[in-house]
């Protein structure tokens, strides 16, 4: 199956659909937006030209003009009027999807390939709104969509052959690095390892061995520097010399056992969530978020820049057809 054509739909136009309407749009697509709002559309065109330098920078953007090309509705059914890919974002609640997917059902193209957003969502879950799901995939994106380039793409057995394949190819058309989840599991992959990082991040501020500023620091300047180039398992590969991964694991494993023994299970009850709260409001005041977004995005820039030599972030992607 080859990848979807140009026409591009985008349903929801909200943090991440504005993400992605930039990105697609940078990828030389026409885009059609739908949201209810009234507010969309100035909000989609302020996006996209916030996001086309960085776009331009990153090499993403295949043409001068950010958005000549978007046209933004309030009919879901207008906007995926012969589209043949559709990037669905609207809210993380299973029976608005449900309400769309009923609504834009009928009047799909017969090829087109659904994807969507959702993060804390199952494809079971979301495939109970479709009379027939085949060309329904999860597309789960990291935030910034237009930025980070990773993409989680699952299908399943009610998923039809080929339609996986063409979301993974579509997605690395516009510059994506893509994986596939081969089992449903909640969270898929990336928000899972993260949220484990995160949890032990509580645990040591909950046990008062380190603030919430120093913790961070700890990540941003020492294994997350590493973590922009090579995934955890590979690293540790290189951490042991010449004898790799086995070695590794005999030459730590006591030491992964003890620390995996001790590490916490905090909850975010109203006592944690106030001390992580004021621990960020310490290093930077509610007034500055803007700001910290900008700083934020330049680092990553550069980040992306390094780490992709110059390539188009989905350039590299391998998989299995």
């Amino acid at each position: 199956m080859s990848p979807p054509d140009d026409a591009v739909a985008v349903l929801g136009g909200g943090l991440i659909g504005r993400s992605w309407t930039a990105l697609f749009l940078a990828a030389g697509k026409s885009v059609a937006v739908f949201d209810p709002d009234p507010a969309t559309e100035s909000r989609v065109h302020a996006a996209v030209e916030t996001a086309w330098p960085v776009l331009q920078q990153l090499g993403l953007a295949r043409s001068g003009e950010p958005d000549s090309d978007v046209v933004v509705s309030r009919d879901a059914r207008t906007a995926v009027e012969g589209a043949q890919f559709v990037q669905e974002s609207i809210p993380e609640r299973v029976d608005l999807k449900h309400e769309l997917y009923a609504v834009i059902e009928p009047v799909l193209a017969d090829d087109a390939v659904v994807a969507s957003s959702a993060s804390g969502l199952t494809l079971s879950e979301l495939q109970r709104g479709w009379k027939d799901p085949s060309r329904l995939v999860l597309g789960h994106p990291f935030n910034p969509p237009h930025l980070i380039p990773l993409v989680e793409v699952m299908g399943n057995q009610r998923t039809a052959p080929g339609v996986v394949a063409a979301a993974r190819a579509f997605y690395e058309s516009v510059g994506k690095v893509t994986i596939e989840l081969r089992r449903e599991v909640p969270g898929h992959v990336a928000n899972r390892l993260q949220a484990a990082l995160w949890r032990e991040a509580i645990h040591l501020v909950n046990e008062g061995v380190a603030t919430v500023a120093d913790i961070d620091t700890a990540v941003a300047s020492g294994p997350g520097q590493r973590w922009a180039v090579m995934g955890p398992t590979l690293l540790f590969h290189l951490g042991a010399d010449e004898g790799g991964l086995a070695t590794f694991c005999e030459r730590y494993a006591e030491s992964f056992h003890r620390w995996w023994d001790d590490l916490g299970t905090p909850r975010l009850d109203d006592a944690t969530v106030h001390r992580l709260v004021e621990g960020v409001s310490r290093v930077v005041p509610e007034s500055d978020l803007t700001e910290l977004s900008a700083r934020r995005d330049a680092m990553l820039i550069s980040v992306l820049a390094a780490t992709h030599g110059g390539e188009k972030p989905g350039q590299d992607a391998r998989h299995d057809a």
